[in-house]
């Protein structure tokens, strides 16, 4: 099956374990040499009406989803456990 990223970039994440959503996948994570997909990246959820940027993104292995449909992405993953910080600039906050 052949899946364009653009085509993963309208796709929305929905957690199986609790029913969740994480949000929209914003970019993907590559094994270089072998262009194998390692993982989806979706950004965190917004901190008070997004002023104040985001919380820590999810980052989830491509051997934890286990659905990908037309709009949704099901992932069966602890979303706890996939958090990962989120770059913060050295500007403001």
């Amino acid at each position: 099956m052949a899946v364009r990223f653009s085509d993963l970039q309208c796709k929305e994440v929905i957690c199986l374990g609790d029913g969740r959503r994480l949000g929209f996948i914003e970019d993907v994570e590559v094994e270089v040499p072998e262009g194998n997909v390692c993982a989806i990246i979706v950004p965190g959820p917004c901190k008070f009406f997004g002023l104040f940027g985001r919380k820590d993104d999810y980052v989830i292995p491509w051997r934890c989803i286990r659905r990908i449909g037309p709009d949704i992405v099901l992932v069966d993953v602890k979303c706890d456990e996939c958090r990962v910080p989120r770059h913060k600039p050295g500007f403001l906050f």
